[in-house]
């Protein structure tokens, strides 16, 4: 098939472009501005344009017609591109079921990694340690990996593993061998208006997979009453030598997972994971004494606070919080989340558009923190990063800290120091 992939260089929709390409698939695609993703799919060979006004789309058609328009759930109903599709009569859809199809056609055992944090960490521990014990495997991450691409077709594998994260309900397309729920917390209200409706999700996605493997507080949260789940408590967490409190549950989690799939040992798995190398903007080392991570719940601050805190008792954080509307949702969370960090340096947050709320400022969501003593407003500028040099000489680990374009923002300081 011939597929244009509306919004490649996002963590969704990038490597389902590799596994297409995998499978034999002609694949092309567009995004609004270049990244990581894009630069790695183009050294692939993968025809990109930058800009989505519509003339790449239509000229792509004209010259190889497309079978299959695949798009970002981002995409808002009056895009360019999204509007030329419908106008050409292409077959639509979300990366889910685009996803899903290829799972059922190559007839693969769905083994899904869904949850509210935890997810890319889980995914891609399940992925190196079957691959460390020689196990064929496909396989979808939403970041890029030191040990493979972010997506991959392996025609003799008969698992998938998939990070199958809820927002836009997207778990919900997909029923299943074996999922695993590292962490469950309230988020994404832009999908689900309510707490209850969130539960309700994950209780329909767990009624919809065959085995469910997750942790008391997530089944007591859920009110978890199906009888084909497997459900740990502390006692069940194994040792090994990944750093983090949350990260050796994850773990757990893969070993139990693989346990139940009669895949290796226990012994084995634990040697694998005890080399795992980590999964990219996940606490990821840019440079001596400085990290950058994807992490923007405060769930999610608070834990990997923990595994900074395990590496060094002088911890800097650099933070930029998610969505404004998010931020109204989540800013009563804040409270006790940075008591590990010695200091705060709180960035203005990361607007998406179509926000309508009001916005806070950082003095807005800092301002019950229990510790607000440490923090300190920053912008993007010479300022924060000569503060930052100063912390890192002083032998201080920096830690960065959101999702929108602060990894960005320091990869390029770095470049340029």
């Amino acid at each position: 098939m011939n597929i244009y992939f509306s919004g490649l260089g996002g963590v969704g929709i990038g490597p389902l472009v590799e596994i297409a390409r995998d499978i034999g698939h002609t694949v092309t695609g567009s995004d609004l501005e270049e990244s990581l993703t894009t630069q790695e799919l183009r050294e692939l060979g993968v025809k990109i344009n930058i800009g989505q006004d519509g003339s790449f789309l239509r000229a792509t058609h004209q010259a190889t017609p497309i079978d299959w328009f695949v798009h970002t759930a981002a995409l808002p109903e009056d895009h360019p591109e999204l509007l030329l599709a419908q106008e050409l009569g292409l077959r639509i859809s979300k990366r889910d079921e685009f996803l899903a199809y290829i799972i059922q056609e190559k007839d693969l055992k769905l083994i899904a990694i869904s949850g509210t944090h935890g997810k890319t960490t889980t995914t891609g521990m399940t992925v190196w340690a079957m691959q460390q014990l020689g196990i064929p495997v496909s396989y979808s991450v939403g970041t890029t990996l030191s040990f493979g691409p972010g997506g991959k077709y392996d025609p003799k594998s008969e698992y998938f593993v998939y990070e199958c994260d809820e927002f836009d309900r997207n778990f919900l397309h997909f029923t299943p061998h074996i999922s695993l729920l590292p962490s469950v917390d309230y988020d994404h209200p832009e999908t689900y208006a309510t707490e209850e409706e969130y539960k309700d999700a994950f209780r329909e996605f767990i009624d919809q997979s065959d085995h469910t493997i997750l942790w008391k507080k997530e089944a007591d949260y859920l009110a978890n009453r199906s009888s084909r789940t497997w459900v740990l408590d502390d006692s069940a967490i194994i040792p090994t030598a990944v750093h983090g409190e949350h990260n050796r549950r994850n773990a757990t989690l893969v070993i139990k997972a693989l346990e139940y799939l009669s895949i290796g040992t226990q012994d084995k798995a634990i040697e694998a994971l005890n080399r795992f190398p980590g999964t990219d903007r996940r606490f990821e080392k840019l440079a001596d004494n400085l990290y950058s991570d994807y992490g923007h719940h405060p769930v999610e601050i608070a834990a990997t606070l923990q595994l900074a805190h395990e590496l060094s008792d002088h911890v800097v954080l650099v933070y930029q919080p998610h969505q404004n509307r998010r931020q109204h949702h989540i800013r009563d969370q804040y409270k006790d989340r940075f008591k590990l960090a010695e200091k705060v340096y709180w960035l203005p947050t990361y607007i998406v558009r179509g926000d309508q709320e009001p916005i806070l400022s950082p003095e807005d969501l800092y301002q019950n923190v229990a510790n607000k003593d440490v923090i300190e407003t920053a912008a993007f500028d010479d300022a924060l990063w000569d503060k930052v040099q100063k912390a890192r000489d002083e032998g201080k680990l920096v830690l960065f800290m959101g999702a929108g374009y602060i990894d960005k923002w320091v990869r390029e300081r770095l470049a340029s120091s």
